[in-house]
């Protein structure tokens, strides 16, 4: 289910997503799924996750992203009580790296 509408979440763009096999798509991909404005502000989040993880205070997070003390909120509460989602996908990032 979809968290903001209760309507049951469309799976195919999530399998698609799935389907593509190097950034240049995923760049394509979201570059005609979204306008720049939602794309930027998706990378401002996944950022902000980054930071937070990282132990980096609000403060720094603001100034390094320019995004609101609200969006740093949001994100943080994402980090400690969502469904894990930032979690899996940082460490499945560093287990690549290694």
């Amino acid at each position: 289910m979809n968290k903001n509408t209760q309507q049951p979440r469309n799976e195919d763009m999530y399998k698609a997503i799935l389907r593509l096999e190097t950034i240049e798509e995923c760049e394509d991909f979201f570059d005609d799924l979204c306008t720049v404005s939602e794309l930027k502000a998706m990378e401002q989040r996944y950022q902000v996750a980054a930071l937070l993880r990282q132990g980096m205070i609000y403060n720094d997070i603001l100034e390094q992203t320019g995004a609101s003390s609200a969006t740093i909120s949001r994100v943080n509460r994402s980090l400690r009580y969502g469904k894990g989602g930032y979690a899996r996908a940082f460490e499945r990032m560093e287990e690549e790296e290694k």
